[in-house]
């Protein structure tokens, strides 16, 4: 190729790359272009929803306790499992992952045991599920059984009652979908931006964006120990209470 031809060559390219960059700058500085509030990459991460999301954990499918171990000591989880749910053994103490998480969507399905009248308030159908290991959302049979509005079943235990009273007749299935996000904490150990979490109980929004003020203790204030990741917990006080279908996103 000749010289001239070349040179001709490169102009072309040369003006097609000053015409591209006049458009971009004509998009950008053109306030009624569409295209300046446009954002294409990277693309949205493509899942398959459903009853279980393809991108969910599982914790526990009906078959075994794998998953779990003892919270005390880490030694095997000691509930029974038998048609497709674990149930609480009494006296051998809360249960958790082995696995250790952060900010998430869990989903957990509970069941309030048959009970005699005598027991009432928090001895009926009582358990919990600890966000982190530390941050309670009460599991208990609030069906027609009155106990402490911060007690109650969809509450952060000894902080925010729920919204409202959702809770399925004694005997059957109650679902709990828990968006969770962890506390972040300043180089000294302040407390940066406080952990939030949203409950819909039965379809039902309970906790809205709540505000979690720290440990949720039965006697005393919260606490706000610096902490990382923390397994999901699930409470042993003494009921037996069952849990199925539980899986987890993390987000």
């Amino acid at each position: 190729m000749k010289l001239t031809h070349l040179y001709s060559a490169g102009l072309l390219i040369l003006g097609s790359y000053l015409a591209q960059a006049q458009d971009h700058r004509f998009a950008v500085d053109n306030p009624k272009n569409p295209e300046v509030t446009e954002y294409w990459d990277p693309e949205v991460r493509v899942i398959t929803p459903g009853a279980i999301p393809s991108d969910a954990i599982i914790l526990f499918d009906g078959k075994n306790l794998d998953n779990w171990e003892s919270a005390k000591d880490g030694s095997p989880a000691k509930w029974k499992v038998a048609d497709g749910k674990m149930t609480v053994v009494g006296k051998t103490g809360n249960i958790s992952t082995k696995q250790k998480f952060t900010n998430y969507q869990l989903h957990i399905e509970w069941q309030s045991p048959i009970e005699p009248d005598t027991r009432k308030s928090q001895g009926k159908g009582n358990s919990g599920v600890f966000m982190q290991g530390m941050y309670e959302v009460q599991v208990l049979n609030s069906y027609n059984n009155r106990t402490y509005r911060n007690g109650q079943a969809g509450s952060i235990y000894k902080q925010s009652a729920p919204m409202v009273n959702a809770t399925s007749k004694m005997g059957e299935w109650n679902t709990y979908d828990i968006i969770y996000t962890a506390p972040k904490f300043t180089v000294n150990g302040g407390i940066d931006t406080p952990a939030y979490v949203t409950v819909i109980h039965n379809g039902v929004v309970v906790q809205n964006h709540t505000k979690i003020q720290g440990t949720t203790e039965y006697i005393g204030q919260p606490l706000n120990p610096v902490h990382g990741p923390g397994p999901i917990s699930l409470q042993d006080h003494g009921n037996e209470v069952s849990f199925r279908n539980i899986w987890i996103r993390e987000l």
